[in-house]
């Protein structure tokens, strides 16, 4: 489940916001077949019009485009926030339009392998802690957060085990 750090590990989480990892995947493989691979440079110069005609929405293809002009521009610097502390990380990914706290704590936990994250409002992780923890109905985001509390400071170990029993579950 882990990703190498970078723009193309963000790219794919913006891509896989709300929709399924497979469309995400989808999604992903188009642009980079557009962009001739995936560097902020490439897709910043595909322009949001091209990326578009490759398959992503408007406001997809306006938030990767975004994201790699920025990356170019000097204004995010992905390889400085592996150092970064996990609120540092959140602060400046979330300064990047269509990149919001869920976005950002996946990129912490999946890809600079934070151990104390939990990505609010995951569907799959709800349903998955529904089910692990016997409750009537899926859990809302405080109801999550108060039962991961008692994971800390491995929140992000939690989460990942309950991704596990959530995707063997849809067999």
């Amino acid at each position: 489940m882990g990703r190498e750090p970078g723009f193309a590990t963000l790219v794919a989480i913006i891509l896989e916001q709300q929709v399924s990892l497979y469309s995400g995947a989808a999604a992903l493989a188009r642009l980079a077949r557009a962009a001739g691979d995936l560097e902020p440079a490439n897709v910043a110069a595909l322009g949001e019009e091209r990326a578009r005609a490759a398959g992503l929405t408007r406001q997809k293809a306006r938030y990767v485009v975004g994201l790699a002009e920025r990356i170019v521009a000097g204004r995010l610097d992905p390889p400085a926030l592996e150092s970064a502390a996990d609120d540092e990380v959140r602060s400046r990914l979330i300064e990047v339009p269509g990149i919001g706290r869920w976005t950002a704590d996946i990129y912490l936990l999946m890809a600079l392998g934070r151990p104390d994250v939990w990505p609010d409002g995951d569907l799959a992780l709800a349903t998955a802690m529904r089910s692990a923890k016997r409750l009537d109905l899926i859990p809302d985001g405080a109801a999550q957060r108060r039962i991961a509390e008692a994971w800390r400071p491995w929140r992000a170990v939690a989460a990942r085990l309950l991704w596990h029993a959530y995707l063997a579950g849809e067999r």
